[in-house]
């Protein structure tokens, strides 16, 4: 998900003896250092604030995307489940790069690598049949696979992931 650079604004002081502190004004980042860092440790923190202030804002981006992702949850629950599965979040996250999603059975939590944002709707529902899956069976049996399947897309998905050279063996997204 690309993260629109902020402006910068360095604002030194002479009262502000230790304390750095940042933050975001529309689309600028206002970064406070006291006047006494040698130009290394200002390079040091600035670049520090501006990625945090990116985080930050990634993080503010996927809030929004993070609505459609439980609306898509909902319709998927209610066309391959009949609204039977329950869970306690689902949402994208940003540190997910070897792997498109994951589900913790127990606690019903899923997590969605960010990078489907940008995939078709058709390649994100078949993620999301997959981790909903989980919630029936944690692992990767014949059981787990025959709920997949009824995905009408499972087959086209799988290719689209693996032609994106983004899946593997190791993933368990294909079979």
């Amino acid at each position: 998900m690309e993260v629109i650079p902020l402006d910068v604004r360095i604002i030194k002081s002479e009262r502000r003896k230790r304390m750095v502190g940042a933050k975001i004004v529309g689309e600028e980042l206002l970064i406070y250092l006291p006047n006494r860092l040698s130009e290394e440790e200002e390079k040091k923190w600035v670049d520090k604030m501006v990625k945090w202030a990116e985080d930050r804002k990634r993080k503010k981006g996927l809030n929004e995307h993070n609505e459609e992702l439980k609306k898509r949850a909902e319709e998927v629950n209610k066309q391959y489940f009949d609204r039977k599965l329950h869970w306690n979040s689902i949402e994208y996250v940003t540190n997910q790069n070897k792997i498109f999603g994951s589900c913790t059975s127990k606690k019903g939590t899923i997590r969605i690598s960010d990078r489907l944002i940008s995939m078709p709707n058709w390649v994100r529902d078949y993620v999301i049949v997959h981790e909903l899956a989980h919630l029936v069976f944690p692992d990767h049996s014949k059981h787990f696979w025959k709920i997949v399947n009824q995905y009408r897309l499972t087959q086209r998905a799988r290719g689209y992931l693996m032609a994106s050279n983004l899946d593997s063996d190791e993933t368990g997204y294909a079979q």
